[in-house]
């Protein structure tokens, strides 16, 4: 009786599963995309913002036979081999951190420190074969051809999940190293403790594009450890407890013949290794690895499905791949009593909110807050706590903050942006927005202050930023102007009149930069003079007067003043022939370029950030239809379903985030005005969940490769004559209907144009 009734519920639970798979987004997401060339993404397994991105760490390539810029996630799909599995990494950055607490499953002798490149059979790690590597959401297994060990891996928000399958028992150990990290990362100070024969705690203290990060660990296994060996890099400490530099530990556990099969837990926490234990028997009190996987499955297509589309599989696995990358950061930041570990150092306990790190803030203000102000408005309001906190404790504003340090990266204020952004749609509470004007004023306003931004105190007296003697000015110039242009809208509405008339005066101050002589966004000097040895073509890394740019590409540089910057060209006519002719540039750039210069048409760079609003201006003169054909370009050459999908950098999710509202058939091309411009609809449907039981729908008819411009649109039935949607109007739910047509049409060309 028993076993017909086993039969019959393995039935049930065989036709449910293939009910969830026709349900199962998740099944779209090829987590390969962007990990070969320069998408520089995260692989392996992890939660939708969760603390925990557990994976594989790999060697960084020399700069010379490789462009090793391109391990700056820890793995690049052109490798062949895996040093350990690491519990942090950082996904689509430029610069290399993190991969912090390495573990490795080895077996015959130990080794201390890693293999070389030239020398795989030298060192810990292990060479594997790609047909024996399988990663999906929440997921990432491999097998260890040098150690004959199956690895798995899952997690849940603060937890990763280790599953080794040892082949044989033959000295079975695992390897942690506390002093492994990647790119610039080096540990300070390390410790590793044996509480008993399951359980371990330490912390690693390193410094390197975070400048002072705190790693506290508590790490289990499901079977008991017979011996402990620990190290001060190779030698070796005598006791259950080690501190210094570059502490490592072998871990023996007692596997046998018949049991070989262990699991292991890591927790973080920012605070302590106590507080990483707490986050470890709150989250995951069990060591059932197949419920946790499926628990993360769950939780990643709870998350894809606030998006649901109907296109061509092509476009379904670009998408809900899109989806997944920008759900990676920002990453949480505290542990689940409410403490977390401030931009000061200081504890903060019992917080209240949700803290955050890892903001990308000059890649991310552009379409992935926005972004995440439709699928996810609820974390808004965290997102702006964590951003004002940060600025108020370390007294500068938080430019690119990375786990729990500001690394001052890139240029700027974009936090004014995200901030100004959200409380505008209604998403930050008025209390908070006040701490951030207050907080923000203050450090935007302050030229004494040490760590004020570069060429803050010519921007607060109104005066354009010499280029004498400091390099980027007109980049920093023009960052700048965004920023007080969104302030200024952000005061405006908390009634604080004077401040948004002064900042309104800062948000134009780009306009002092144009060199009427040769009409680009030029380098003046102090005594009033533009740059004479002036090349629009040159991008001359850290060494120009642009960032990761030259003057064609910063050109484009004013989304906030979009009709301001037509008048400055001459006129919708002369600004659509020059919008043309950066398209129909040369492509070739000189060898001392940026490398973040890549996806290029004409000069057109789809692989930086400075370029994503760039293809809707032609909207904003009249010309909508010239906006679709570029669009439906870059979509078509620069996001594929291959391992090197992606033309540049993810930048911790605004690649991906251009790429899932663009498919929509509409793009925040200006992040002052909270409309979101329409360009040409890659899916054939979409609904959108914005909040309660309401959706907000997307119909697209006669869409086509050939057919790729909008004839007509309809919102909620009716007949809707402008260029643009507002958020309101999203929010609202609905349905928008876009006629599609293979020509442009000259009703669109006359519609109400985009704010």
């Amino acid at each position: 009786m028993k076993t017909v009734l086993l039969g019959i519920g393995l039935v049930v639970l065989l036709g449910c599963a293939r009910e969830a798979t026709q349900k199962d987004l998740s099944a779209y997401v090829n987590p390969y995309i962007g990990s070969k060339g320069h998408g520089h993404v995260f692989v392996g397994a992890n939660v939708p913002f969760g603390a925990v991105q557990l994976g594989p760490s790999q060697i960084i390539r020399s700069w010379d036979e490789f462009n090793g810029w391109d391990w700056c996630s820890g793995y690049n799909y052109i490798s062949e081999e895996i040093l350990g599995f690491t519990h942090t990494h950082l996904s689509g950055t430029g610069i290399g951190d993190l991969n912090d607490i390495l573990v490795l499953p080895a077996t015959g002798k130990p080794r201390l420190k890693p293999m070389a490149f030239e020398k795989p059979e030298t060192g810990y790690g292990s060479l594997f074969k790609k047909e024996n590597e399988k990663t999906e959401p929440g997921y990432y297994r491999v097998y260890l051809d040098k150690y004959g060990v199956r690895a798995e891996l899952t997690a849940s928000e603060r937890v990763g999940m280790h599953r080794y399958r040892f082949e044989k028992s033959d000295n079975a150990h695992l390897l942690v190293d506390l002093k492994f990290g990647m790119g610039w990362d080096a540990p300070v100070a390390t410790r590793f403790e044996q509480v008993n024969d399951t359980l371990f705690m330490g912390e690693r203290f390193s410094r390197g594009w975070s400048k002072d990060q705190r790693v506290f660990f508590a790490l289990k296994t499901s079977v008991p450890v017979k011996r402990v060996e620990l190290y001060e890099d190779t030698v070796a400490v005598q006791g259950n407890r080690a501190a210094g530099k570059a502490i490592k530990a072998l871990l023996f556990p007692a596997l046998t013949d018949s049991r070989k099969e262990i699991v292991v837990k890591v927790a973080l926490s920012p605070v302590s290794a106590e507080n990483a234990l707490l986050n470890m028997d709150t989250e995951v009190l069990h060591n059932d690895f197949d419920r946790l996987r499926e628990q993360a499955r769950e939780k990643w297509n709870n998350n894809l499905s606030r998006i649901e589309i109907e296109a061509a599989d092509s476009v379904k696995t670009v998408f809900y791949t899109a989806m997944y990358h920008t759900r990676f950061a920002p990453s949480l930041f505290n542990d689940v009593n409410g403490d977390y570990r401030g931009s000061d150092k200081e504890v903060y306990r019992n917080a209240g909110f949700q803290n955050y790190t890892t903001f990308s803030l000059w890649d991310t203000y552009r379409a992935q807050h926005p972004l995440l102000t439709l699928t996810d408005p609820d974390r808004s309001e965290d997102f702006a706590q964590s951003l004002v906190n940060i600025t108020e404790q370390q007294k500068a504003m938080a430019l690119w903050p990375l786990y729990g340090s500001e690394t001052f990266c890139m240029m700027g204020n974009p936090a004014m942006t995200v901030v100004s952004d959200a409380f505008r749609k209604g998403l930050v509470k008025k209390e908070t927005a006040l701490r951030a004007f207050d907080a923000f004023y203050k450090v935007s306003n302050h030229p004494t202050e040490e760590k004020l931004p570069v060429g803050q105190k010519w921007v607060k007296d109104l005066k354009w930023i010499p280029a004498d003697n400091i390099h980027e000015t007109v980049a920093w110039a023009m960052e700048y102007s965004v920023a007080d242009g969104a302030f200024s809208a952000m005061a405006q509405a908390l009634g604080k009149a004077d401040a948004a008339k002064y900042y309104q005066e800062r948000a134009g101050l780009y306009k002092l930069y144009f060199d009427p002589e040769r009409k680009f966004f030029n380098g003046r000097f102090a005594d009033g003079s533009f740059r004479k040895n002036f090349n629009p073509f040159s991008a001359d890394h850290r060494t120009n007067d642009y960032v990761e740019g030259n003057a064609w590409q910063y050109l484009w540089m004013v989304p906030h003043q979009p009709y301001e910057l037509i008048k400055l060209l001459g006129g919708d006519q002369a600004f659509v022939k020059r919008l043309d002719e950066f398209f129909a540039l040369p492509s070739e750039l000189e060898a001392t370029a940026s490398n973040d210069i890549s996806g290029l048409i004409g000069q057109y760079a789809h692989g930086n950030e400075p370029s994503h609003h760039v293809i809707y201006l032609y909207t904003f003169a009249g010309k909508p239809g010239k906006t679709a054909e570029k669009l439906r370009e870059v979509a078509d050459k620069f996001y594929t379903t291959h391992p090197d999908g992606l033309s540049g950098n993810e930048d911790v999710g605004q690649m991906s985030a251009w790429y899932i509202l663009s498919s929509l058939g509409f793009y925040p091309a200006n992040p002052l005005s909270g409309e979101f411009v329409f360009g040409s609809p890659l899916v054939d449907k979409a609904t959108i969940k914005v909040g309660g039981d309401k959706t907000f729908r997307i119909v697209v008819k006669n869409n086509s490769h050939t057919n790729k411009y909008v004839q007509s649109v309809r919102l909620n039935g009716k007949n809707y004559e402008k260029l643009s949607l507002s958020y309101a109007d999203i929010m609202k739910g609905g349905e928008l209907e876009f006629t599609m047509g293979p020509q442009p049409a000259e009703a669109m060309e006359k519609a109400q144009r985009p704010k």
